[in-house]
This record gives C-alpha cells, sequence and structure tokens, in this order.
C-alpha cells in the first residue's frame, strides 16, 4: 500500500494518504462520469466506498463509459466497476447497491459516509433529489459534475448552505422538461458549451443528449480534488450558490456566484430562451 500510493505523497502528506484511505464514499451510478470518479478516488486512495447501479453495459455506452468494452456488454456496470476498483487495490472495502438507490435503501447507501460524489444519469431527476436532500439532513456534503460538450461543470453542496431544491428552483408542480431544464441551467450558469453544442441533438422527452469521454474525465479530475478538499479539511471549497465550469474545447474558465440560484432573474430569462430553442427545434 505504501509503494502503490506513494506517489501521492508530497501533494498529500502521509497522515492525509492514511485519513484517505479510511474515508468513504457514496457514487451512486457506475455510468460515464459515476465510473470514472470511482476509478479515480481509488487511485487517489480512498479505501471505502459505497457503489450503486442497476443497469448493464450495452454499445450505446462505448463513446464515455469507463467500464463500456465489447467483452462487457450485458453485464451489471456495477459488477464490472466494482473488479476494475478491486483490481487497483484488493484491499477496498466496497458495499453495493445492485438496485441503484432507491427510498427504501437511500438511508443504508449514506451510512457512516463522508462525501457524496453524484454519478446519477441526468434523467434520474427525482431519486437524485430526494438523496441531495438525505444527505444534507445526514450532514453530509454532495459534489455533482457535469458532462456539458467538451466541458465539466462542478457545484458542491453544502449540508449547512443551500438545498437542492432551493438551488436549482424546482418543485413537485413542475413538469418533468421543465425540471430537467432548470436542472441543466443552474449545472452551468455560464454555459460555454452552448456555443458549438447541436441543441437538435438534446431531446427532454426521450431523455437523450451529446456527451463525450473528454468531459467525463474531466468531471472525474474536478470532482475528485473537491472530494478530496473536503475530506481532508484542506484547500478552499465555494459551495452553491458558487460555480465552476471549465471548458477545454474553448480553454475557458468560469466562475462566479449566483446569487438566489435559478431564482436569479437573468438566469430566468436565460431558461425562456432555452426552452423556446428545444420547443423550435422539436417542431
Amino acid at each position: 500500500m505504501n509503494q502503490a500510493f506513494s506517489r501521492n505523497i508530497g501533494l498529500l502528506t502521509e497522515c492525509e494518504q492514511e485519513k484517505l484511505g479510511k474515508t468513504r464514499v457514496a457514487i451512486p451510478g457506475m455510468g460515464g462520469v459515476g465510473g470514472a470518479h470511482l476509478i479515480t478516488l481509488v487511485r487517489s486512495g480512498i479505501g471505502k466506498f459505497n457503489i450503486a447501479d442497476f443497469d448493464v453495459f450495452d454499445p450505446v455506452n462505448i463513446n464515455r463509459q469507463y467500464g463500456a468494452t465489447v467483452d462487457s456488454f450485458n453485464k451489471p456496470k456495477l459488477e464490472e466497476m466494482k473488479e476494475r476498483a478491486l483490481s487497483i487495490n484488493p484491499y477496498l472495502e466496497l458495499n453495493c447497491f445492485e438496485n441503484g438507490i432507491n427510498e427504501e435503501n437511500i438511508d443504508h447507501f449514506l451510512d457512516e459516509v463522508d462525501v457524496v460524489i453524484d454519478g446519477l444519469d441526468f434523467f434520474a431527476f427525482e431519486i437524485r433529489r430526494k438523496m441531495f436532500l438525505r444527505a444534507a439532513q445526514k450532514g453530509i456534503y454532495v459534489v455533482t459534475a457535469a458532462p456539458l460538450g467538451f466541458s465539466s461543470a462542478v457545484l458542491v453542496f453544502s449540508p449547512n448552505g443551500m438545498g437542492f431544491d432551493e438551488y436549482f428552483n424546482v418543485n413537485d408542480d413542475m413538469s418533468s422538461e421543465d425540471k430537467y431544464l432548470s436542472f441543466a441551467m443552474g449545472l452551468a450558469p455560464k454555459p460555454t458549451h452552448f456555443s458549438y453544442m447541436n441543441l437538435a441533438k438534446v431531446d427532454l422527452n426521450a431523455k437523450a443528449g451529446p456527451s463525450l469521454s473528454i468531459a467525463c474525465q474531466l468531471c472525474s479530475g474536478m470532482a475528485a480534488a473537491e472530494a478530496l478538499k473536503i475530506v481532508l479539511n484542506r484547500g478552499c471549497v465555494n459551495p452553491v450558490p458558487c460555480y465552476i465550469q471549465y471548458d477545454s474545447y474553448l480553454n475557458r474558465f468560469k466562475k462566479g456566484k449566483l446569487h438566489l440560484g435559478n431564482k436569479n432573474p437573468v438566469q430566468q430569462v436565460k431558461k425562456i430562451i432555452v426552452k423556446k430553442l428545444l420547443t423550435k427545434k422539436g417542431k
């Protein structure tokens, strides 16, 4: 173990590396970002995980999901990623939730967890809301990183700060389409990717949109950095309404503070414009 993580030392101290080995991270979802999150954190020295997924790999996952190979088609994502993680560090402590997370097991999924890294599918909205709420109630930070175009947008939710529903300005009375749109707009208040993304390929009703491995890899690095800062209590962690986005295609880094979250008047105007664009392309 000392040899395996020796090259981390100098950026981390020996004491910090030891602490990471005793840290438990929860990652719901082993797909595009979730699988990359797991491997990045395993190589960082995190020793304990709660991981969840109910899906299997198929050809459409090849372009972006860490565990997707021809040999993995029709195999459970959870088992494939578990094997990959243990092949890196056989001493890992892994709690696996093969049915994904749901209202019945969400408390168990968050047991003894130090930080949650959101790896849920973009359209798994309602269970995501419940997870963020329950994590806040249990005093757990949640980091979410979205692959948007060639970029990653990262938000940190503190249990003592703005909640998920408050920041994204969502409620039970909204349509699924409006919830998805609010989520997308809140993830990236300065959406650099809009300048080159073909919105005609975004279909909220069909729950489909373009995504690149490049962006998923960015997500894992940026989210893992935030997780380590939270766990080790070092560096600057700025929870929502603060946001960051790095676009590797445009070589642009955006950060700021979205006052009032999605209730911000400028954000409301943006949402109306984007909704009209999506509606227009659907006709």
